[in-house]
């Protein structure tokens, strides 16, 4: 089941949320996407260094549990959270992460965004720009007990200037993209429903029909 929260959303209502909806969880519970679009939030992984948070101003400061870097959602930008029995799909997390890009990667192609790739030692799925990479999705998981929580975020058309407030994923100078910056006008609905389509089947996900 996918299940679109309102728009915009806090972040820890939803993160609670998910930490709730996985201790919950039997080996009978259907996986889930969730869909949603957070309001201006940073975000630190549980690998964050102080460091990395330059500017944040009057944007809220959350620390998670979540794997990863520093990172910022806003309005504009799809985050789908994967709350999957990792257990019963058989993949290994190394492997889902990868699933979980390559979802991305089809999910820009199927927009006219061609080019889209990973880069290796640094989780997401990036765009060239001139003579340089731009990320244009971030992604981080927790999993706990055999499933899995939090997600990947991708920057559909968004306020790109709350990026400059860190070193984005914890490299410096990291330029961040939009999908819009890209040639892809498309609506959040869209972008959001033909993630979670791919992420389900690449991730090998028992959703629900409810």
């Amino acid at each position: 089941m996918s299940r679109v929260w309102p728009r915009p959303s806090d972040y820890v209502p939803v993160w609670r949320a998910m930490q709730d909806f996985t201790k919950a969880r039997t080996p009978d519970t259907s996986d889930e996407l969730w869909l949603v679009e957070h309001s201006p939030v940073y975000t630190l992984g549980q690998a964050s260094k102080p460091e990395h948070l330059l500017n944040p101003g009057n944007i809220p400061v959350i620390q998670t549990d979540r794997g990863g870097q520093v990172t910022y959602h806003g309005p504009g930008q799809v985050m789908v959270y994967i709350l999957a029995d990792l257990k019963r799909s058989g993949h290994y997390i190394k492997q889902m992460v990868n699933e979980i890009e390559e979802s991305v990667i089809l999910t820009l192609t199927g927009f006219g965004v061609e080019h889209a790739c990973r880069k290796d030692g640094a989780p997401g799925v990036y765009v060239p720009m001139g003579n340089t990479l731009a990320k244009i999705a971030a992604l981080g998981i927790k999993v706990r007990n055999g499933s899995t929580y939090h997600g990947v975020a991708l920057n559909v058309d968004m306020d790109l200037k709350p990026f400059d407030g860190i070193n984005p994923c914890g490299y410096a100078g990291l330029q961040t993209v939009n999908m819009v910056d890209m040639g892809a006008r498309a609506q959040w609905d869209d972008v959001a429903q033909a993630l979670a389509t791919q992420i389900a089947g690449q991730c090998g996900l028992r959703l629900s029909n409810g």
